[in-house]
């Protein structure tokens, strides 16, 4: 079975804004899902958070043509009603992380790519960075 990773906003961030030095190690795990290697998942609201982040620096068109060609390789998680509930009942210190976590489970993903691993502290999945993942692959 291949991977199913859930990339968190940051992430998603470094890639589309190319933001260095995190950009070639997030490249390089969507090269893996784009050649078919791996599976991304995304919850729905990273989108939006991408958008108002990046276009604050870049054209917005720019920024939604970017979005639509991540789209085609990142399958979304659609934020409910019950992710939300779960994030205000959790005991994460940050909403916005409960949501992502909640919707990572609900996508029966394997590993959290973050930059923000203590933000996850009680994951029941893995937590990685976009480094330490693909140093997990030379070791498989």
């Amino acid at each position: 079975m291949s991977d199913k990773l859930f990339l968190d906003t940051n992430v998603v961030v470094d890639l589309l804004g190319e933001r260095e030095p995190f950009y070639d190690s997030i490249a390089k795990i969507v090269t893996l899902a784009d050649n078919g290697n791996i599976q991304l998942i995304v919850s729905a609201f990273t989108y939006p958070t991408v958008y108002y982040l990046l276009s604050r620096f870049e054209d917005k068109e720019l920024v939604k043509e970017k979005i639509r060609k991540f789209k085609v390789i990142a399958g979304t998680s659609d934020l409910t009603d019950k992710i939300i509930n779960k994030g205000l009942s959790s005991n994460f210190n940050d909403f916005e992380d409960s949501l992502q976590y909640y919707c990572a489970v609900q996508t029966d993903c394997n590993v959290l790519i973050t930059r923000n691993g203590k933000d996850f502290k009680t994951s029941e999945i893995a937590v990685l960075t976009p480094d330490e993942y693909l140093n997990s692959l030379k070791s498989k």
